[in-house]
């Protein structure tokens, strides 16, 4: 009888864990919570398993951290539209930072999202980040990244994150940051005369931001838009098979008034198209990669690291 009940004992316990493989967050009640934070709370340190947190459509109003011992999380809403994580901090907000003011941060590793909305609508005042990443091994798919000045900081520079069929909008230094990130396919959206990237990538580095096959577009305010500036002296940023359109500068890099920096950077393009493409009339100390070259940038040796992840 005693091993009979402690059989039922530990098969209870079994199903249980089983279950918390997957949370339902439902504003409406019919979820296993309310809130996005709610449910990444209760998710167990370390989980053994991915757990999955399936978002139902709403627009959750919260500031949601994930945190460093909260890994292999994945965060799948159910449409990319109508899913939508959103809060207003701003740098200069009470004692907000520009690295404090996110919508959502993740510090776990391993962390998965698809078909999300990240957004910060604090609107024209600043630094205001939508997405803080600065976990390792991170994978973002289908969303949507919206802000204005720094919509999405690419954190640390042992983080390796891949933005897959991705829409990402801003104004000024909209993707910022040391983090080896590769862009697949993604929409990358210019809202005013400003400058796409602000990667500070640190020297010794292998990899700083890296585009492939995306599709960059801006709105009728502008005009006159970058690809990119260093933050740091040996930012790393690179286009590949790119779609550029008119209202790229034709000498598409900028200095960032810092004159030493033209030494250090490492700013790139391959084959790029559209009426944005000029080759002939960017800055002398940008680069036209040669098709030898473009052969490492590919995703999984981007994104390698010592492990060999592949970003998947």
């Amino acid at each position: 009888m005693r091993l009979l009940t402690a059989l039922l004992f530990f098969l209870t316990i079994f199903a249980a864990q089983a279950q918390q493989q997957r949370i339902v967050v439902a504003q409406d009640g019919s979820g296993d919570y309310a809130s996005i934070q709610a449910a990444v709370d209760a998710v167990r340190a370390f989980p053994l398993e991915r757990v999955e947190i399936f978002v139902k459509d709403g627009v959750y109003r919260e500031k949601v951290v994930i945190p460093s011992w909260k890994t292999s999380i994945s965060l799948i809403g159910e449409s990319k539209e109508n899913t939508i994580i959103r809060w207003d901090d701003y740098s200069g907000k009470g004692d907000i930072n520009t690295f404090t003011s996110y919508t959502v941060l993740v510090q776990g590793n391993d962390f998965r999202a698809k078909n999300i909305t990240f957004e910060n609508n604090a609107g024209r005042v600043g630094q205001a980040v939508a997405l803080h990443v600065e976990a390792d091994r991170c994978v973002f798919e289908n969303c949507n990244i919206i802000g204005d000045q720094d919509t999405l900081y690419a954190g640390v520079d042992s983080s390796r994150q891949y933005y897959k069929n991705c829409y990402i909008e801003g104004t000024t230094d909209f993707i910022f940051g040391p983090a080896t990130a590769v862009f697949e396919n993604c929409t990358i959206h210019c809202k005013k005369n400003s400058y796409i990237t602000a990667a500070s990538t640190p020297k010794g580095q292998a990899f700083g931001f890296v585009f492939l096959n995306c599709n960059i577009t801006a709105s009728n305010e502008a005009t006159k838009v970058y690809l990119g500036r260093p933050w740091r002296p040996y930012a790393q940023t690179v286009f590949i098979n790119t779609q550029l359109g008119e209202h790229i500068r034709p000498e598409g890099w900028h200095n960032w008034n810092k004159p030493d920096a033209e030494k250090t950077a490492f700013y790139a393009e391959y084959k790029s198209n559209g009426a944005g493409s000029s080759p002939a009339k960017r800055v002398p100390w940008a680069r036209q990669l040669k098709a030898k070259e473009v052969r490492k940038y590919k995703v999984e040796q981007v994104l390698a690291g010592g492990d060999g992840w592949r970003g998947e």
